[in-house]
């Protein structure tokens, strides 16, 4: 996928970019934005603005803190339009959660155009384009129908026929194309034959004006904003990303240049995909794809003969004893186990991979050009790929960099994933974003750590990139009162019985107490049902709204949900500490029970902290730490989100008060006065806003 500028290095010299110059004019005190739109001016937002338009002309990195309200999005939103239009470049801007994808397409860019329009020298750019990249897995493509269609008996059971029809139907009236809009959702195994995730579609293939997928590369080949997420931004860059496209210069596009959102979750994100990641249900669906034994279809039900159908009964079956003897040998036990050194299985998989990838290769070889010779040259790709990688993961072959772990998933705990990931993120980033020669921004409300950002700048290979802090212009003396609880027993062992006990109490009291709604952070899944479990009853005959994460709703639906009840009570872990947005009395507490620290267990972070200790560092104050701090802030921040909001933060971690590390997250609270209590005195000194 190539994108506005198709031949940079061809094309003659774009004029200068005015982004600094016209950003100045429009975020000034008494600027285009305040005598336009009425809009009020942020001196923050102003200095961001002037600083991000500054470093994509210079075509520069920039690390930048921009506090809850500096209203951070028109800040990198209006220059990068701006710089995208003059150089005939693409912005990408990429974000970690959708609610913030959402309103960046639906609220933040129309009132860019509002603000392009309401003066004639940016009225030009108010023709800006826009597009929401989404992976090619959730399009439809019509000529993958069409031979679907066609081809139903050798590619699908009989009671799946049903199913084709039914996205038949809906392909007649869709607009977009894509899987959410069909409802019910769609059988994995129909989908999978007539999805865009597949080289049968492509340009030459299909009709550019009926096929979703086409449709929707066309719009964003012409856009100058592309919202994408970041999960998607590291796959397409895993994949090869501008640099495998052609160009010298670009991320994802070529001398497309990038604003990262939400920039405190790229590590783990980047983290997460850069990786290996062999399932056995990945395994199960790939090899089915070519011939399911049970149904009697697939590609080689047409293309090939017995013996090639034999040869994926063969893989099939090799493969359930090979994850079952992981399943057996190391998961028996516990869900993750880290793997340290080869010797752990036999390659059971090899043989029976190698010897489909050759039928399938020899099938495609002696077809003509065209669609299904591509398809069938794709799947011996994926065999390959697969073949080795499993090599790889079972020689343990690079563990000075790389940590190596297997683990059960799924909702009945029967999926085994073989994965890895890098001991140290940096050099990939660094490597990826950083020397593309090209703007990077990374912003969020939360970069900082104790008040220093160097730990995030090493953390993502940035040590050399400028940076800029920009506080919330909101009065938090004035709006937030923060309550201590210090007589919480330490979650040891020990008191771990007491210490729920307490924490209990301290619940009940405070959302008692409060009026508006309640967001209760956890740390730990099992401690939030043994509260919700004592609890909720208790908010059901006070006729309180009670809801809780991992039941029936997404974080999304969550939280309209309790924006809409007022005066309801959220209970969230790990995900809900971050990217919450519910302003007004509808969230008027937010109650951390734990400070929250990671426990070393997990293979990554267990590996991290051995590898820090080798270089002679302290893994707390390097590692966990600095997480703990900026997911602290992250929990927060879910209070107050506009100049009118008011509440209380509620802390019942007595850590705070007893441990030297206690005052780094004191420190990151805005407000920097608290109130501490006990159970006895806590009557007279938790005083929330009335």
């Amino acid at each position: 996928m190539i994108g506005l500028n198709e031949h940079p290095d061809a094309a003659p010299l774009p004029p200068p970019s005015r982004a600094p110059e016209l950003a100045a004019k429009l975020f000034a005190e008494g600027g285009w934005l305040q005598s336009s739109l009425g809009l009020e001016h942020r001196p923050q937002q102003e200095k961001m603005a002037r600083a991000t338009a500054a470093a994509m002309k210079a075509d520069e990195s920039l690390l930048f803190e921009a506090g809850t309200g500096v209203g951070k999005s028109l800040a990198y939103l209006l220059p990068g339009i701006i710089h995208a239009m003059d150089q005939s470049r693409q912005m990408i801007v990429s974000t970690h959660t959708i609610a913030l994808q959402e309103q960046l397409d639906q609220k933040d860019l129309p009132l860019c155009r509002r603000v392009f329009s309401s003066n004639e020298e940016t009225k030009p750019y108010a023709a800006f384009k826009s597009a929401v990249l989404v992976g090619k897995g959730n399009y439809l493509c019509t000529t993958r129908l069409a031979t679907a269609l066609r081809d139903k008996h050798e590619l699908f059971a009989t009671p799946e026929h049903e199913e084709l029809q039914r996205i038949a139907a809906w392909a007649e009236t869709t607009a977009e194309g894509l899987r959410h809009e069909l409802n019910p959702a769609p059988s994995h195994e129909v989908w999978e034959m007539v999805s865009a995730d597949s080289s049968g579609c492509a340009r030459k293939y299909c009709d550019p004006e009926k096929c979703p997928y086409q449709r929707a590369r066309a719009r964003i080949r012409s856009a100058h904003v592309i919202i994408v997420n970041h999960s998607l931004l590291f796959a397409h860059i895993n994949a090869g990303g501008a640099a495998e496209k052609g160009g010298s210069r670009g991320v994802l596009f070529p001398d497309d240049f990038v604003v990262l959102d939400e920039a405190h979750t790229v590590p783990e994100v980047a983290t997460d995909h850069c990786g290996l990641r062999l399932s056995s249900y990945g395994t199960d669906r790939m090899l089915k794809y070519l011939y399911n034994p049970k149904t009697k279809r697939g590609l080689l039900q047409k293309h090939g003969d017995a013996v090639d159908k034999q040869l994926v009964v063969d893989a099939l079956e090799a493969a359930h004893q090979f994850f079952a003897f992981i399943d057996e040998r190391l998961l028996s036990k516990q869900a993750i186990v880290r793997v340290r050194s080869e010797g752990f299985a036999e390659p059971w998989l090899d043989a029976p991979l190698g010897a489909i990838h050759k039928a399938v290769r020899t099938r495609a070889d002696k077809m003509d050009e065209g669609r299904e010779r591509d398809e069938l040259l794709e799947q011996a790709g994926k065999l390959k790929t697969y073949q080795t990688s499993l090599r790889q993961f079972l020689a343990v072959a690079d563990a000075e960099k790389t940590v190596y772990w297997v683990e059960r998933s799924g909702k009945r705990q029967t999926i085994v994933t073989l994965r890895t990931a890098p001991i140290d993120i940096a050099p990939f980033i660094r490597d990826e974003l950083l020397r593309r020669e090209t703007s990077v921004l990374f912003t969020s409300a939360t970069l900082a750590m104790g008040g220093r950002i160097e730990p995030f700048q090493a953390r993502v290979g940035a040590e050399n990139v400028k940076t800029a802090v920009e506080h919330s212009p909101f009065d938090f003396e004035k709006n937030m009162r923060v309550f201590v609880a210090a007589d919480v027993p330490l979650p040891t062992p020990k008191e771990a019985r007491l210490a729920l006990d307490v924490l209990i109490d301290y619940i009940d009291f405070c959302t008692r107490r409060t009026k508006g709604g309640t967001l209760v952070l956890f740390t730990s899944y099992f401690d939030m049902k043994q509260v919700a479990d004592a609890l909720e009853p208790i908010y059901q005959g006070a006729r309180r709204p009670f809801f809780m994460q991992g039941r029936d709703y997404s974080r999304t639906e969550l939280a309209r949900q309790l924006r809409e009840a007022g005066n309801g009570v959220l209970f969230g872990t790990d995900s809900f500490w971050t990217g919450i947005d519910v302003p007004g009395d509808a969230l008027s507490q937010v109650i951390i029970t734990r400070l929250p620290f990671e426990v070393p267990t997990h293979p990554i972070l267990e590996a991290r902290t051995e590898w820090i200790r080798e270089r002679g560092g302290n893994p707390f104050n390097e590692l966990t730490l600095p997480d703990a701090l900026i997911k602290f802030r992250q929990g927060i921040g879910r209070l107050i989100r506009t100049a009118k909001d008011r509440g209380v933060i509620t802390l019942l971690d007595s850590r705070i008060t007893q441990k030297t590390y206690g005052r780094l997250f004191l420190e990151c609270l805005p407000k920097q006065n608290h109130v501490k209590m006990n159970r006895e005195n806590r009557i007279e000194r938790f005083q929330p806003f009335v």
